[in-house]
């Protein structure tokens, strides 16, 4: 069976800003299953999480040009993160409950205000601080940290994927926030 070859990421880039409708195919082939774990892992919901990966196609269709992104990975992960988040609250405005959010949000109270942590870790210190203490963390704690947070993994799942029980995930979690929330106040942030 022939399999087909993926495109560079440079390649796909191209499609968008000579606003070749093949840069969508391409982009889903690609990162749609990347996509989806994230706006699954935010929302849930299997219809609600395709939703959110076509809003991201198009957003990035939006976005390029002017935008050339130099990590098509991570350039789409935020949209789609960004995109899942906004779904996710707009389906629970009055009410909380249903996927991971809500315990991550929760969990991230202490280091910061839950309606708050989208904008703040967009805000470009902090993202910097962020960055900075999360290069400090040895590489599976930070790994799980992105897992949880990052890309809101339910604690069994990352547990699972790492080995570890999941007892000693939400420990290390704990004390992963703990140290950052301690950089975060020396920093005057809380």
């Amino acid at each position: 069976m022939k399999t087909a070859k993926m495109l560079t990421d440079d390649r796909i880039v191209e499609l968008y800003w000579a606003r070749s409708e093949s840069a969508i195919t391409e982009t889903a082939a690609k990162y749609g299953g990347y996509c989806r774990s994230i706006a699954y892992n935010i929302l849930f919901d299997a219809q609600d999480a395709e939703e959110s990966v076509n809003d991201t196609y198009l957003d990035a269709w939006n976005a390029m040009p002017p935008h050339r992104p130099t990590a098509l990975s991570t350039f789409l992960g935020k949209i789609t993160r960004r995109i899942s988040i906004d779904r996710w609250r707009r389906r629970h405005a009055d009410k909380r409950g249903g996927g991971v959010m809500p315990a991550v949000l929760d969990e991230l109270a202490d280091c910061a205000s839950p309606d708050d942590v989208e904008s703040a870790i967009e805000q470009s210190e902090m993202a910097r601080i962020i960055t900075a203490f999360l290069d400090t963390l040895p590489t599976d704690e930070r790994r799980v940290f992105l897992c949880r947070y990052w890309f809101m993994e339910p604690t069994a799942a990352i547990a699972k994927a790492f080995g570890y029980s999941e007892s000693k995930t939400v420990s290390m979690l704990f004390r992963t926030r703990k140290k950052l929330r301690e950089i975060l106040e020396k920093e005057g942030y809380l």
